[in-house]
This record gives C-alpha cells, structure tokens and sequence, in this order.
C-alpha cells in the first residue's frame, strides 16, 4: 500500500510569494517542503509548476454540494445552520457531519436558536459535543438584544465562536435591494445601506459586555466596516467575511432583474465595493468565503421580488479572488489566508496552511487557465452564478483531501 505522495515541480505559497519547490506526503500528512528525496515507492505527482496551496476552507456555505467543492479546491466547508431542517440538535449536526467524507470534511454551526425563530436558544452543548465548530443565527438577525446578549455569554463560555448575520431586520423589512438609482429605477423595495451598519453596532456593543467572539459572516457597506474596523483596534474579539460578489459587483448587476443577482445581503453601491476593497487590502475582512446557496430554477426563474436570494459560488471561489492578486490587491500568502488560513484559526479547525506535520490537504491551480463561467457547465447542484458567462483567469487542476486525489 502506498503511504507516501511526492508532489514535484510546482511552485509553494510562502511569505514571500511563490517559491519553486514540492510536497511530500506520508499516510496523510505534509512530512516536507521545499525540496526533499523522494522515497522509494512513492507516489509521484508532477505539478508542472502549478501552485500548490493549502485546500480551501469555506467558511459558510448553505448546501453540502461535493462535486462543486472538488472543482474549487475547497476541502472543508462550514455549513450554515438554514437547511430544510434547522441544525439545532445534536442528531442533525451529527448527520451533517458525516455528509461530505471522505472527500468534503463538513463542519456544521450549530442553529444559534430552536428552528432559527430567534426566541430561544437552541441545546448549543450538546451540539458541540455532537461535532459543531461553531453557532450561527442563520440567515437571520436576532432582533432580541436580551436573546443575542445570551447566545453570545453562553456560547463565549463553551469556546464557541458566534456567526451573525449583520442585517437589521426591521429596517430592511423585505426589501429585495439596497436604496439607490437602481433600484428606483426598476421600481424594486430598498433598504438603506445602513440597516447593517445598525446590526452590526448593536451586536459590537454585546460583545464588549460579554467579551465573547463574533464573526460577521458577511460585511459589505462602508459605515459598518469602519465599525468592525474600531472595534478590532480596541481589541475586540471580532472578525468578519465577505464573498466575491460583493467585491465585484455593485447593485447596477441588478440592471434587467437579473435574478441571478438577488443575493442576502443584497449587493451594495459601488462606493460601498470599493470600501469592501479597502477593507481586504488593510485586513479589516479577514475572509473571503462563496457563500454557495445552488438555486434551481423554481426558486430563481420568478419576478424578482419573488425570487430567492443566493448565489452558486464554491467552484468559482478561488478563481474570482485571483483577481485580486492580480490587480495587486494582496499577495498569495494573503490571499490564501482569507480563504484557508483565517477560517481554520477561527473555528478551530484543522488545516488551512502549509506546514510540516499539517494536513495533506492541497490544491494544485494553475493560475494562468483561461476560461468562462459557464452555469449551465457547473458541477454545482444548480448554476444559479451573477458570473455567468464571465471569462476568468485561473483554474484548480486537482484537489487533494489527506494525501488522496479526489
């Protein structure tokens, strides 16, 4: 049997760049880096002078969907509490756990209240016992301070970092848009920008009372990033995400009601985008994540205001966050910290770099591949990508989850 893998003749991210060098792998874990004698008998791979890069860790997708991570290099993912049945018992987070193997390792977040009603808090214990990494209030805000303020002490006390979604929720009502041109234009229900802004603060100040970790699975406006921003120079215990589409489009992508656009948070101005920049760039947003939420047609091909939000985005993750390294944004080291690196820290999981002794769990991407988003050429249960038709640069050519090739 085969317990040693030698990956030769790529090129490693480091903390200088790239640098030419390979991997080899023993019974599932990284034993060298750089340069090194391959054994004999071992496995060979050739990179070619691919990347080799830690798997990718997808800190909050919506649906266990394998095919679609093999293809984006993603080999563990975080699953949000909202599926057809609420992950708030131990039963369900232990069942989602074993999802994915061997190939997709899933980590629930455990439903922060009983069927994500926001009224009381769900067995949040046993649950970590059952496998959760982590408790999350789902799509929704928790509008009861009182309710927030317990989830966030009794979950602190466990070890447990808390995922919320940072949007007012009688502010932004059911609105479908965010406030401007846009949509005045169509005609749509907007809420100003600053219903996150607002949930966002709220939820700050409860973290100073409790002294608790938070993390704001998505922060996509100016106002509330500069909060995020003050509260991690006064040492807050609190980080947050966003995912591509909000670094890549502003609310003009709405423009025909393109459905394929309606996302939650809904996308923002374009003054807000570029402030979403900033906040990558100077390491406000410590992690970028597809938010991966596959909408089929019944859910997506509707009037606007009738369709569902989300977007497909775990097999275009990696190759649309490229782009920042190519417009010299951030560099590789930074680049797979947002979306290895800081969600393996956060939740304490393994993985997430390359270290001797570390998880085999590895990408190879050709940064260079030309292609286009297709959605209907997707491996993802539905197509339903803004990016649809895009040409891109960049492309994983295998994934490697404990030393096997998926």
């Amino acid at each position: 049997m085969v317990t040693a893998l030698a990956i030769t003749g790529g090129r490693l991210v480091t903390s200088n760049g790239l640098a030419e060098g390979g991997v080899l792998v023993r019974d599932g874990r990284i034993a060298a880096l750089g340069n090194f004698s391959v054994p004999e008998g071992a496995e060979r791979i050739d990179a070619r002078g691919a990347v080799i890069a830690p798997g990718l860790i997808d800190a909050g997708v919506f649906a266990v969907d394998r095919p679609a991570c093999v293809a984006g290099g993603i080999t563990r993912a975080l699953l949000m509490p909202d599926q057809t049945q609420p992950l708030d018992s131990v039963a369900l987070v232990q069942h989602a756990t074993a999802s994915g193997k061997p190939g997709l390792w899933v980590h629930p977040l455990a439903a922060a209240t009983r069927g994500l009603e926001g009224r009381e808090l769900a067995e949040i214990g046993s649950m970590q016992a059952g496998g959760a990494c982590g408790v999350a209030t789902g799509r929704g805000w928790i509008a009861d301070s009182g309710v927030m303020y317990r989830l966030l002490s009794y979950a602190g006390a466990l070890g447990l970092r808390t995922v919320s979604h940072a949007e007012d929720g009688a502010l932004a009502g059911d609105a479908v848009m965010t406030d401007g041109e846009t949509a005045t234009r169509l005609g749509l229900s907007s809420a100003p920008a600053e219903a996150e802004a607002l949930a966002v603060a709220r939820d700050l100040l409860l973290v100073e009372a409790t002294g608790a970790p938070l993390h704001f699975r998505q922060v996509t406006t100016a106002r509330a990033l500069d909060l995020v921003r003050a509260a991690k120079a006064r040492g807050l215990p609190v980080s947050c995400g966003i995912t591509p589409a909000h670094l890549m489009l502003a609310d003009s992508a709405v423009t025909g009601f393109r459905t394929f656009a309606r996302l939650s948070p809904p996308l923002r101005s374009e003054a807000d985008r570029h402030a979403c920049l900033r906040a990558v760039a100077d390491g406000t947003i410590d992690v970028i994540a597809s938010g991966h939420d596959p909408r089929g047609p019944e859910a997506k091909r509707l009037p606007f205001a009738d369709a569902e939000p989300g977007m497909a985005g775990a097999e275009t993750l990696l190759t649309l966050v490229l782009g920042l390294v190519r417009d010299g944004l951030i560099g590789w080291q930074r680049l797979f910290d947002l979306v290895s690196g800081a969600p393996a820290r956060l939740f304490g999981l393994p993985g997430g770099a390359l270290v001797e002794g570390g998880e085999a769990d590895l990408i190879l991407l050709d940064p260079d591949a030309p292609w286009r988003i297709a959605s209907e050429a997707m491996a993802a249960r539905a197509g339903n990508t803004p990016f649809d038709g895009l040409p891109v640069q960049g492309r994983v050519v295998r994934t490697i989850k404990g030393g096997v090739t998926l």
